[in-house]
């Protein structure tokens, strides 16, 4: 059997080459430049020493999320959402959030505010997924540095996430935009070692059957375990 490549030479299964630039904003918590293929994000961590109401009573933390798009991430021009944002936006900043609560014992944190701020500085397809890939290793840096004493493996368990998608009926992992916005199926799935925080995925034409589903979740949990070892080299732990 013939494996065709994408048009940027990758294999079908292959990743994007991934970076993760670390401590870019000395104000922050926690800060990593990710880079995923073209997609670039910065994800920062801040710390507010309170809570929402909703958690006041608990004696534990909160974690919540923002994400934006520079004006500069796309070849035109991206608007600043101000006084509010976009429905998509909003959808991906609970993803965001949700994803880094799924692994994250805030009952152990204090009654502290973990701000995560994911801003993409350059958008060639995943930026929500390289968001949480990235706000891992930032928030990782953060606790950190607001529990100094803690054992350095003392960390939460990871969490990334991966795009897959079916274009031109052949099965693809971390999809850049052409192929993103030609795809005849598109999924983002979201892992922790502890099993599946999230899958979003639609049909962008013609139903598909189960089977093709288990092949894209195959795939995609294969790319998060590849994500997982990068994580942990750019925390300075085993891989």
């Amino acid at each position: 059997m013939t494996i065709s490549k994408r048009p940027d030479a990758r294999f079908p299964t292959d990743l994007r080459p991934l970076s993760f630039e670390l401590g870019l904003q000395r104000n922050a918590a926690g800060s990593v430049l990710v880079r995923q293929g073209n997609t670039h994000v910065l994800c920062t961590v801040m710390v507010e020493e309170k809570v929402p109401a909703h958690r006041m009573a608990s004696g534990g933390g909160w974690l919540t999320a923002e994400y934006a798009m520079m004006p500069g991430a796309t070849a035109e021009r991206q608007r600043r959402e101000r006084p509010s944002v976009s429905g998509r936006t909003a959808e991906i900043q609970r993803l965001i959030g949700r994803s880094l609560r799924a692994v994250i014992d805030l009952d152990k944190t204090g009654p502290r505010t973990f701000w995560i701020d994911c801003d993409v500085l350059q958008a060639d397809g995943g930026t929500r997924c390289a968001s949480i890939t990235g706000s891992y290793v930032a928030m990782a840096l953060a606790l950190r540095k607001v529990f100094p004493n803690r054992p350095v493996t003392a960390l939460p368990p990871p969490v990334a996430a991966i795009s897959v998608g079916i274009v031109q009926g052949e099965l693809r992992v971390d999809l850049d935009y052409a192929e993103d916005s030609t795809a005849e199926v598109d999924l983002n799935y979201v892992l922790c070692p502890s099993g599946i925080v999230e899958v979003q995925g639609t049909a962008e034409g013609r139903p598909f059957p189960r089977e093709r589903l288990n092949a894209m979740l195959d795939a995609a949990e294969a790319a998060c375990q590849s994500l997982f070892a990068a994580q942990r080299v750019a925390l300075g732990l085993e891989p």
